[in-house]
């Protein structure tokens, strides 16, 4: 495995390499690409953000730049290049203003079903935000950001389902964001909907940051998922799914129980071997408090509840994630969602325990057992109830 420095001396050099190449456009004022199509809102200074599109300097179809489901199997360098390609256009907006001409524009493109050519006429030439690069882990990582003048876009073609709940002013935003996930729209879509004010009652829109669209979409969807277990046989045997990828490795252990638990814990090692761990949990009640491993948690709730509900069958959980220096950027949670997801469809690992389910889970990850088990409540409950069923099971070998 290549070490940590070198691929991150490997995504540096892809940087400059993408500035060398593309410093004729980026040094204009002016740019002219397909957008994805791809629109963004930052977060400081709320309520007054930064907001605009993300424009590569690319024609044609670059739908991929910016659909995290597609990333899938690349590697760390193909999607930090995505990422770079995408210049963003800003403009200082009170996430209130959610009509007007310039907001209108970017709901219009956030409609749109494919790339959409388009030109920006910026106030100064496109640099990096040095703040904004440091706001990485909901999202992936930015290319270059200047102030706009203008931004136009050719013809739309608009997706039916996204116009839908936009025009539906007396739709809340939960039910919308419900909706369009049964309707087969994608989760970094809905999304990109709710970040532009699209969603909910005419009354309460506004713009919401990015990287709160993201977790407020996986919160929202996975809970309504959760409340759809009830109606479902639990599974039969502990089952362990794993899966590994871009420097993170999981370990994801399904448990036979007729009332929803889940446990996530994430263990990260530096490159000086030492390591940080967190740990959240949530019962059939829910979630009581925000995550310590913030937008990581809902991620992986919102892929173990849509396996579950596809099954049609419910189960506790426990996630386990190893993050390794080769992790050298974060470039969001959809690793994460899309991670899991993958894992769910790969080789299910049978047991007729939790403690060999446990130990099989562990087997592949470089923390230890006991680690893994330290202030794991599922471990505790699950710990209990093999003490009752042993000594339930005593006392009918008595009779």
């Amino acid at each position: 495995m290549p070490a940590a420095k070198e691929i991150r001396n490997r995504l540096e050099n892809n940087w400059i390499e993408y500035l060398n190449a593309n410093s004729a456009k980026l040094a204009s004022e002016t740019l002219s690409g397909a957008t994805p199509p791809s629109v963004f809102i930052g977060h400081y200074g709320y309520p007054k953000v930064k907001v605009g599109p993300m424009i590569p300097p690319i024609h044609g179809d670059t739908t991929i730049l910016d659909k995290p489901e597609m990333w899938l199997g690349k590697s760390l360098e193909d999607i930090v290049k995505y990422r770079l390609s995408l210049v963003r256009g800003v403009s200082v907006t009170d996430v209130y203003a959610t009509s007007g001409r310039y907001i209108e524009s970017l709901q219009e493109l956030a409609m749109a079903s494919k790339s959409a050519e388009s030109v920006a006429l910026f106030e100064k030439r496109p640099i990096v935000d040095i703040e904004y690069e440091k706001d990485l882990g909901e999202s992936a990582p930015f290319g270059p950001i200047a102030s706009l003048k203008s931004f136009k876009t050719a013809s739309l073609s608009v997706d039916k389902r996204l116009e839908n709940v936009y025009y539906d002013k007396d739709l809340h935003t939960a039910e919308a964001i419900v909706d369009l996930y049964h309707e087969g729209v994608e989760v970094s879509r809905i999304h990109r909907v709710l970040s532009v004010g699209m969603l909910g009652l005419q009354r309460n829109r506004r713009l919401v940051p990015t990287r709160w669209s993201i977790t407020a979409t996986d919160d929202i969807i996975s809970s309504s998922l959760i409340k759809s277990l009830e109606l479902y046989p639990q599974i039969d045997y502990f089952e362990v799914y794993k899966y590994s990828h871009l420097g993170n490795h999981y370990s994801l252990i399904l448990i036979p129980d007729d009332v929803w638990s889940f446990e996530m814990k994430e263990v990260w090692f530096d490159n000086n071997g030492n390591i940080g761990m967190g740990i959240d949990f949530e019962d059939a009640r829910g979630l009581d408090h925000y995550p310590s491993i913030a937008g990581a948690y809902f991620a992986a709730r919102l892929s173990i509840s849509e396996y579950l509900s596809n099954r049609k069958r419910k189960a506790a959980v426990l996630v386990l994630r190893e993050i390794h220096p080769d992790y050298v950027m974060p470039v969001g949670v959809w690793q994460i969602r899309e991670g899991i997801r993958e894992a769910l469809k790969r080789e299910k690992n049978q047991f007729e325990s939790f403690e060999k389910a446990l130990t099989f889970a562990c087997l592949s990850l470089s923390t230890s057992k006991k680690e893994w088990i330290r202030g794991s409540k599922i471990f505790e409950l699950k710990k209990e109830q093999m003490r009752i069923t042993d000594f339930l099971s005593n006392n009918y070998k008595k009779k």
